[in-house]
């Protein structure tokens, strides 16, 4: 199945629902499903054919995504760029793809001549100069009934996205039409002319997850309320003006809702469903969430750029803490976890050595499903680093799978402490910071020592008028897990370095503080 079809079905079975709702205006499947057909048509009379690659810099607007399947149609690829990246970054990753065209939104197009070398530029909004195309323009003339089939099969490249780049170049991950269909048609109600329900997009399109969040929306025939980016207040009065039924979030976006002063002045009781993920959540926020939104099942959604978005989910019943003694304790354990895989997904844990590794015990998370990337892009040798021969795919994620197959994530290979032959997982460590009523925030990476190996070294932001020194840190650890486990140093600072979806960048951190001596 081609991605196109996530829209082409909803538009015959709702085309008058609203697919996107964007700052007022409302655009219809049936809109949505034409205005994409004319823009591709026009495309391919500007020259865009099958296999070319067309980029996007613009935060989220309906645009996006008219261009994500206008691109589509035409089997063309689509590139959505980090519109917080640097210059040189975008610079990078256009010659990198080869994109033959570049779609700019208004805050971007001062750097049209920059990005525009040798590509055609289009404006998402009026053309700033007659060499310039505009894409309402395109739009307007273009003729959906000129438009051939849709060419090429499922295993093309329909999106080619960058990761972050924190520990090195960006690699452009080819990403199938498989990757995304094979996903929505397996875990997503289609379109239902008897059943609406709305959701809330707040992930940015350029990050798998807010790509495949508007995907698996359209094909459940979801209204989509867009939000250009994430900001807690605007959140929260579209939830209540749109009686949103679902939302997408990263634990820095739930947390920042729920710390913040007017949380209490919206009513958020339309929303069924909560979905996090991208970044892991402290044990502490969910278990918070769960108590302030009462009418919301949780979803904890685990993947990355490279599978193809979503591979294990932690259900709404995971979520729900009742039961008896032992199986809410059960739960509340397994709220740490990310979940089982899920259907058409295989995950096994290896040590070093590639062999498998028991239950319980820690090693390299390994996936393989036909929803994962088909490779980097001109970098074969990084393709054979990632992809095995069996199929498998390496995420670089360190973890393990208890008993029932629930996935425990310790945090990424390259992160993960060795102090004196012991093995200290990050997220762990960190979980248990954070349960500490001074910590708002917290990391820990690795310093280099002569005896150990390594020591660990705590990265802590404090809440407001708090304070605390490193052995009442290790006190309190002292309660919650093994004595290696515990920090041997402390930093405290003003506020930690992520990236656009709430990711510690520990290699930042490793630059600043991960040199020997310190308190």
């Amino acid at each position: 199945m081609l991605t196109p079809e996530l829209l082409n079905i909803p538009a015959a079975i709702c085309p008058d629902r609203s697919a996107v709702i964007f700052e007022g205006s409302h655009q219809s499947f049936a809109q949505l499903d034409q205005r994409s057909s004319k823009l591709a048509e026009s495309l391919l009379r500007q020259g865009i054919k099958y296999g070319d690659r067309v980029a996007m810099l613009e935060v989220n607007t309906p645009k996006v995504v008219e261009a994500y399947f206008a691109c589509a149609k035409i089997g063309a690829a689509f590139v959505p760029l980090d519109f917080r990246a640097r210059q040189d970054e975008l610079k990078y990753r256009l010659e990198d793809s080869g994109a033959q065209a570049i779609f700019l939104g208004e805050r971007y197009l001062p750097m049209a001549a920059a990005l525009g070398s040798n590509r055609k530029i289009i404006s998402l909004v009026a053309a700033a100069n007659p060499e310039m195309l505009g894409i309402d323009s395109l739009i307007e003339n273009g003729r959906e009934d000129n438009l051939p089939d849709t060419p090429g099969d499922e295993s093309d490249m329909s999106v080619l996205m960058y990761t972050s780049g924190t520990t090195g170049v960006a690699k452009g991950v080819m990403l199938s039409h498989q990757s995304f269909t094979e996903y929505s048609l397996n875990n997503v109600d289609p379109a239902d002319p008897e059943k609406q329900e709305s959701n809330i997009l707040t992930v940015p399109l350029f990050h798998i997850a807010g790509m495949q969040a508007m995907m698996a929306a359209v094909w459940g025939g979801r209204t989509s309320v867009l939000q250009r980016q994430f900001e807690p207040v605007e959140w929260m009065r579209l939830v209540q003006e749109h009686r949103v039924d679902r939302a997408m979030m990263v634990p820095t976006m739930l947390k920042m809702l729920m710390d913040h002063a007017d949380f209490s002045k919206y009513d958020l009781d339309s929303l069924k469903v909560i979905t996090y993920g991208a970044a892991p959540m402290p044990f502490e926020v969910i278990k918070k969430a769960i108590e302030l939104f009462p009418s919301a099942g949780f979803i904890n959604a685990f993947g990355q750029t490279e599978s193809g978005a979503t591979i294990t989910m932690l259900g709404v019943e995971d979520h729900k803490l009742v039961g008896s003694p032992e199986e809410v304790a059960k739960k509340l354990k397994r709220l740490s976890s990310a979940g089982k895989a899920l259907p058409g997904v295989e995950i096994r844990i290896k040590d070093p050595d590639g062999k498998d590794q028991p239950v319980f015990e820690n090693g390299e998370i390994v996936v393989r499903t036909k929803r994962a990337m088909k490779g980097y892009l001109g970098k074969q040798e990084a393709t054979a680093e990632t992809i095995d021969p069996e199929g498998f795919l390496h995420t670089g994620d360190a973890g393990y799978l208890d008993e029932e197959g629930y996935l425990f994530i310790s945090g990424r290979m390259r992160d993960t402490i060795k102090r004196g032959g012991e093995f200290v997982p990050p997220a762990e460590v960190e979980d248990t910071l954070m349960s500490h009523p001074s910590i708002a925030d917290a990391a820990i990476i690795g310093v280099p020592d002569d005896t150990w190996g390594e020591t660990i070294r705590a990265v802590v932001v404090l809440n407001p008028g708090q304070s605390v020194t490193l052995e009442e840190l290790r006190s309190f650890g002292r309660q919650r897990m093994a004595t290696y486990k515990l920090p041997d140093s402390l930093v405290i600072v003003d506020e930690l370095p992520r990236n656009p979806m709430g990711k510690v960048l520990k290699a930042e951190l490793k630059k600043v503080y991960g040199q020997a001596g310190g308190k």
